[in-house]
């Protein structure tokens, strides 16, 4: 029952459904996750522990930056289920919309690389 909980537990939270939301087309560095939820980085790296423990998102080091991912690979068939069931719910909510508007076109690791 605790892997069910845990994943439960992890999208009990609004702004945590909305990560797991605006990743579902790409990854997304956490400073972008944070520019679209307007919360500061530390809240949002604590959003992303418990989503990361819960199994519904990966994580990658890419240089300095954290890459997080959907867990679509993941073997847990709780979060797979969930993973699934998101991608028809909450597509007319306005705020979320916005949010996925708010994205930017290229992701951080892209833009960071036009720099150098």
């Amino acid at each position: 029952m605790k892997p069910l909980l845990r994943v439960m537990k992890a999208l009990s939270d609004p702004n945590r459904v909305r990560v797991v939301k605006l990743l579902e087309d790409r990854a997304l560095c956490v400073c972008e996750i944070q520019k679209v939820l307007g919360l500061a980085q530390p809240t949002v790296s604590s959003h992303m522990k418990i989503l990361e423990d819960a199994g519904l998102v990966n994580k990658e080091r890419q240089g300095t930056w954290m890459i997080y991912s959907q867990a679509v690979d993941s073997e847990s068939s709780y979060v797979h289920t969930m993973l699934i069931e998101l991608r028809g719910w909450l597509n007319e909510d306005a705020p979320l919309l916005e949010m996925i508007k708010a994205l930017p076109e290229d992701d951080c690791l892209r833009a960071a690389h036009q720099k150098n």
